[in-house]
């Protein structure tokens, strides 16, 4: 008997051609998404760190870390990590209160509680943060950023304090009309700003090139050319900016200004990070992001940076939007422009040495003023009072106080604002010369227990009384021993008192 082999069939074959070609046009997406969120990267890493008060080279080394480490773990496949100008404040803070060195100990620490929070399911939790908060809370960190990065475009070194910056503002003011270094920087911050607007305006295929390189490449180029009494960024060798976290740093954990440091990365950089995560979601069509296992992912991306000595990471909107309008397909996009700021940070550093600082404290006001969203504040002062005064005491507290202390108040604001809401009581009251009766609807909290009790005392004396609480969705123990008190009351003055609980038909 012979055997026929079958042969392979030509629709297999074109299958496989089809998935190498499909593959090779994803890598094609990929890699052009990728170029171009390091465009816009490299300037911001650098900016942040010169903000935050290290070394410019160790805002390129978290963004390294965030394209590569974070970029190779699954979570979200669109996010791009880095450093945030969201936490600039937290670490100009901490690197004055504990010193550069405690820097990685701190990073560390929040990247390991992080990775903890994500193995215990805690990341899906930040999704049930009021929107407000998460509102004020940039909103917060906008004003910040503005108000410490105005101090670098007039020539003046930055306060470390919030009154100090307050109480400067009018020398800040008089050095940058009258002092040479400080009207350069007013125009070459200007500049900035203008080149950044007017790119934004041109064409879509001019606009493959970001506007905040564009922007910081033409300050540079001033700068150069005119020879302005501008301070540039100092460079230095990546290797010996480098600060690795050694054994005799973990002495400064047992102090509890450093713990609740760690405790204020982890939450402000989870909160961030996830709030981004939602966003980006909305922008793309491909897998949504896995909330435990990003912020797992995160956590290693910082636990990595805080060996290091260098800046804490977040996911960040700016560079997940150009990733996702540059049109990346997979997260090869954000492995490849960390790989990026790798090459250049090892083959073209010099070039840093251009850029002045009133241009990055240019493109840090502007990223504060996005954060603020203006507009979006002003429609929900418009439109929902309660919500816009929750906005604006997170923020308020944030700019008086810090992050922490900031979000706390506007979550608990939030969270009272919803008890009150949620505990609506209604107290129906008839009576006659004989009998009253009252009736309660809704939910009896310790809330409305002054209502309660304004209207059980003005009730008039009669010989029977009935109190109906079936109709009641929750009865609380500071209501139920108030009504109690009150029908003793009434009893012990010869008046029969009926009381109905909750469930009792």
């Amino acid at each position: 008997m012979t055997t026929q082999l079958e042969s392979t069939p030509p629709t297999r074959s074109g299958s496989l051609g089809e998935h190498i070609r499909r593959n090779k046009s994803v890598f094609g997406f990929d890699l052009g998404a990728s170029l171009v969120v390091f465009l816009v990267a490299l300037p911001l890493c650098v900016g942040i760190a010169v903000a935050s008060g290290v070394p410019a080279e160790l805002g390129i080394v978290t963004g390294i870390v965030g394209g590569i480490v974070v970029g190779c773990m699954p979570g979200s496949t669109m996010q791009v990590s880095g450093p945030a100008a969201g936490l600039t404040v937290l670490v100009a803070a901490t690197i004055a209160d504990h010193g550069l060195a405690a820097l990685g100990v701190v990073v560390l620490g929040a990247g390991l509680l992080q990775i903890a929070m994500g193995l215990t399911g805690i990341g899906t939790w930040f999704r049930a943060i009021s929107p407000s908060v998460v509102q004020g809370l940039l909103a917060g960190i906008g004003l910040v950023l503005i108000l410490g990065q105005i101090y670098p475009i007039g020539g003046l070194d930055q306060p470390s304090h919030t009154g100090a910056k307050f109480a400067g503002l009018p020398e800040l003011f008089r050095a940058a009309f009258t002092t040479p270094a400080g009207r350069a920087g007013v125009a070459i911050a200007v500049v900035t700003l203008l080149t950044m607007a007017m790119w934004a305006r041109l064409p879509q295929r001019f606009r493959t090139v970001p506007a905040p390189l564009v922007g910081v490449t033409v300050a540079a180029a001033l700068t150069y050319v005119f020879g302005l009494p501008l301070e540039t960024i100092r460079v230095g060798s990546l290797l010996g900016t480098i600060n690795v976290v050694t054994p005799g740093d973990f002495g400064a954990v047992t102090s509890f200004a450093v713990l609740g440091s760690i405790l204020t990365f982890a939450l402000i950089a989870s909160a961030e990070s996830l709030f981004s995560a939602a966003a980006v979601d909305r922008m793309h069509d491909g897998p949504k992001t896995r909330y435990n296992a990003e912020l797992v992912a995160q956590g290693t991306g910082n636990a990595v940076c805080g060996v290091l000595g260098a800046l804490p990471m977040t996911a960040v909107i700016v560079r997940s939007t150009a990733n996702v309008h540059a049109g990346a397909r997979t997260k090869l996009s954000r492995v490849l422009h960390g790989c990026w700021l790798l090459l250049f940070v090892m083959l073209l550093p010099q070039l840093l040495s251009f850029i002045p600082l009133a241009t990055l404290g240019a493109l840090l006001v502007h990223a504060g003023w996005k954060l603020l969203g203006v507009r979006q504040v002003a429609n929900l002062i418009r439109e929902q009072r309660s919500e816009a005064f929750i906005l604006l005491l997170t923020a308020g507290t944030i700019l008086a106080t810090d992050l922490l202390i900031g979000v706390l108040t506007g979550i608990a604001a939030a969270v009272i604002k919803t008890a009150w809401e949620v505990s609506g009581l209604s107290v129906e009251i008839e009576h006659d010369e004989n009998h009253a009766r009252v009736r309660l609807h809704g939910n009896a909290t310790f809330l409305r227990l002054p209502q309660l009790q304004d209207r059980l005392e003005q009730l008039p004396h009669t010989s029977s009384a009935h109190v109906d609480m079936t109709p009641l969705r929750h009865l609380d123990r500071a209501c139920h021993q108030t009504i109690e008190h009150w029908a003793e009351q009434r009893r012990k003055n010869s008046c029969a008192v009926e009381l109905a609980m909750p469930g009792a038909r």
